[in-house]
């Protein structure tokens, strides 16, 4: 398993700050977050590149999430945030990156109305990721999310359900534990989807917030997690998205990685 480090907790800072902060980091993995300050475009994917290549570092993309939502029952509006994620594959292609991380959709104020509507939209839009992705050659995976946010995709019988209808489609699942922490369901999901999970998200809370604390600083047993990932034989990347004590963090898991 090898120790990253998701560029989160610096997303609020402009974009040649992060390029600063990728030169000095000491993980193998970085996660780039395409929002905000830090949204890639061409120019930007080739500065990322380079700087990836001067340090043998292995990039994966955290697709863009404000305002973005697959499964709007507005035609327009869900065409608009499938280009913004097509786009996001499409620079993840041109990056290099291992590997390209999505939010599923959410519900909305008048899902009520039109039942299975926004399920079978986000089923549609994550098939047309899919196929964009496998033309790319990049490997997709889809994350977790927490309550009490909207997400049509929470829960392990959630997932159960979404994957037996996408079918045999080789979309992963990003494991989110903070994320899982909080819906307590950290366990069951390593049980349940372990051969899907490709790639996880490592960060702390009391199980009531998605704080993002530090490693450590929530309630989660962090031996167990390391045990239970290697009883399934994980082999991805451990991406720390802590939004403070990152250093602590990364020293916490390093040391967890050589003791269990």
């Amino acid at each position: 398993m090898k120790i990253g480090l998701s560029m989160l907790f610096i997303l609020g800072q402009p974009f040649p700050y992060l390029l600063r902060e990728l030169r000095k980091v000491e993980v193998e993995n970085i996660e780039l977050v395409d929002d905000g300050s830090h949204a890639l475009n061409s120019r930007r994917t080739r500065a990322l590149k380079g700087i990836a290549e001067d340090r043998g570092l292995q990039m994966t993309v955290h697709a863009p999430f404000a305002d973005v939502n697959p499964a709007s029952s507005d035609h327009f509006l869900r065409r608009a945030a499938l280009r913004r994620l097509k786009k996001s594959i499409l620079l993840s292609s041109d990056l290099g990156a291992h590997l390209w991380t999505f939010h599923p959709g959410l519900q909305t104020g008048i899902s009520h109305f039109y039942p299975g509507l926004d399920w079978n939209l986000n089923l549609e839009s994550v098939r047309e990721l899919l196929g964009l992705s496998q033309q790319c050659g990049v490997k997709i995976a889809i994350e977790n999310t927490p309550d009490p946010f909207p997400f049509l995709l929470k829960s392990v019988k959630d997932f159960l359900r979404f994957y037996e209808s996408l079918g045999d489609a080789d979309l992963g699942l990003t494991l989110d534990v903070g994320h899982a922490n909080i819906n307590g369901q950290v366990y069951e999901f390593i049980t349940s989807l372990p051969s899907r999970i490709a790639h996880t998200h490592l960060h702390d809370n009391l199980g009531d917030f998605d704080s993002h604390l530090g490693v450590g600083s929530g309630n989660i047993d962090w031996p167990k997690l390391i045990g239970a990932l290697r009883k399934i034989d994980y082999i991805g990347a451990l991406v720390v998205e802590s939004e403070k004590n990152v250093d602590e963090s990364l020293q916490k898991l390093k040391k967890l990685l050589s003791e269990y």
